[in-house]
């Protein structure tokens, strides 16, 4: 029988050289290089106030590469971080087995503020002299994710005074119903789970309106829209995503094509796409090439932004909200979709009764009047209305005439609802208008060459989202208000680019 040697895997005191536990090649050599030696961190000195007197502080550059190297591997928490400085043994050789606190390195994060945009612009320029920005092509794209804020604290002011009154009449009701329960000859005693209820009803409807109080004003969108707000953090939003609703924030990204680099990254508190694409493109101007070419998804599109990219003298391609039903590539997107069970009963189904069509209704052009097959008058509807550029007078009807209609179920395509029919009659196309930066970006983006070059995009910035969400798992911030999240956004983008850098062999 085969002998082996015994492996023991037991703790032992070792004499370990902890500057060699830091490979060249690797990603966490590349950090140590970055932050001890080819990165000025002197602004980071500002913070401190202990030159005489207090404690000697840690490093900025210390707890700098802890963070992006524990980032790099899914490590977030300012306690798992602490853990693996005293336990992994290359967190030990970053932190020269001087490991720090979690509450050091929550601190750290939470106030890195505007050092870390220096820091993100040091790599990048330096990305920039290894020739891994081309500055062809960037692609703007966004990712919403969720954040420390709980979603059922978010409302408009009406909505939280409303919430506040029915928790002070629940908590009144109550101590109406304990003062006539006092009253009573025998006093029975009180409920301790009512008095623990009553006591939550008057604490939550104190923090309301103390809310209310420092908060006199709704939250508006650029266009003076009211948005909601949210009492946990009143900087996030609510937003729509393919997973349902969630609160949270937009992390954006501008991606050059070249080999991936982020250029730009910021987080925003709104779901609202198209008012982001002009901020992020200043933001990026100071890497953009006059050749250079922006690229963004639908929902950056707006006239309003092709006017503002147009009058910067930018290039874009930026795609509108019928891009994939003009690509024949996608004519046979339906046939992809899930398919019905195949024991499924495969019968045509019953035709339904033939609904009325335009020619059913008496209409005179002259007059202006349409007559429905019931006899009734309908109403018409504005001057004229121009329907994918031709003109049509527009008529319907009323509810009075509608509802009772025994011919309801011949004119409506859903007979159960309560809206009445309408019917256009079309008389022509209409008078051409000058012509939109939406109609010319259509006419560009249709080009086969122009649509191969945004088909690029996908490829461009789908991938770095990717990298930080599945193998960084990046999938909620941890923070609260909008400088602190984009703090740890741009540390994660920052993961990235150094990434990047070690893997094109920098310092190794």
């Amino acid at each position: 029988m085969a002998r082996y040697k015994h492996i023991d895997t037991q703790p032992r005191f070792l004499p370990v050289d902890l500057a060699k536990q830091l490979l060249p090649g690797t990603f966490e050599h590349a950090v140590h290089h970055l932050l001890t030696g080819a990165i000025d961190l002197s602004h980071f000195d500002a913070r401190f106030k202990n030159d005489t007197t207090g404690a000697p502080a840690y490093p900025p550059a210390t707890l700098l590469q802890v963070v992006l190297v524990a980032y790099a591997r899914g490590i977030v928490s300012s306690r798992g971080i602490a853990r693996v400085c005293e336990e992994h043994v290359t967190f030990i050789a970053l932190c020269g087995d001087r490991a720090p606190h979690f509450t050091t390195i929550a601190h750290f994060v939470s106030t890195l503020g505007d050092d870390i945009a220096r820091v993100f612009a040091a790599v990048l320029a330096i990305c920039g002299q290894q020739g891994l920005i081309g500055r062809e092509m960037f692609a703007i794209d966004g990712v919403k994710l969720p954040s420390n804020a709980a979603k059922q604290r978010s409302g408009t002011r009406a909505e939280f005074e409303r919430q506040a009154d029915k928790l002070e009449a629940a908590a009144a009701a109550m101590v109406a119903r304990h003062r006539a329960t006092d009253a009573l000859p025998v006093e029975p005693s009180l409920s301790a789970k009512e008095t623990t209820r009553l006591g939550r009803l008057q604490r939550d409807a104190t923090q309301l309106r103390a809310w209310l109080a420092a908060h006199p004003e709704d939250r508006r969108g650029p266009t003076g829209a009211v948005r909601k707000s949210n009492r946990t953090d009143n900087e996030s939003a609510k937003m729509a995503t393919g997973k349902g609703v969630i609160q949270g924030y937009t992390g954006v990204a501008a991606v050059d094509a070249k080999h991936q680099i982020i250029c730009v990254a910021e987080a925003h508190g709104t779901g609202s796409e198209h008012e982001l694409l002009v901020p992020i493109v200043t933001a990026l101007a100071p890497v953009l090439a006059p050749h250079s070419l922006v690229t963004a998804d639908a929902g950056y599109h707006s006239e309003a932004n092709l006017t503002a990219l147009e009058q910067r003298g930018v290039d874009a391609l930026i795609a509108d909200s019928e891009l994939r039903r003009r690509d024949e590539r996608f004519a046979t997107q339906a046939a992809h979709h899930t398919t019905k069970d195949p024991l499924h009963d495969k019968a045509a189904p019953p035709e339904g009764p033939r609904r009325f069509q335009p020619s059913d209704f008496q209409y005179d052009p002259v007059a202006r009047t349409c007559v429905c097959p019931a006899g009734k008058s309908l109403y018409r509807k504005g001057q004229a209305n121009i329907t994918r550029g031709f003109v049509s007078e527009q008529f319907h009807g009323t509810k009075r005439d509608c509802l009772p209609c025994p011919l309801r179920a011949q004119c409506l395509r859903d007979p159960t609802q309560a809206t009445p029919r309408q019917v256009a009659f079309f008389r022509g196309r209409a008078t051409p208008a000058p012509e939109t930066r939406t109609a010319r970006m259509k006419r560009r983006i249709d080009q086969p060459a122009e649509r191969a070059r945004y088909a690029e995009r996908f490829g461009t910035v789908e991938p770095v989202f990717a990298n930080l969400r599945h193998n960084k798992r990046l999938d909620r911030f941890t923070l609260r208000s909008r400088r602190k999240v984009e703090v740890q956004w741009r540390l994660f983008c920052l993961v990235h680019n150094i990434e990047k850098l070690a893997h094109h062999g920098y310092a190794a």
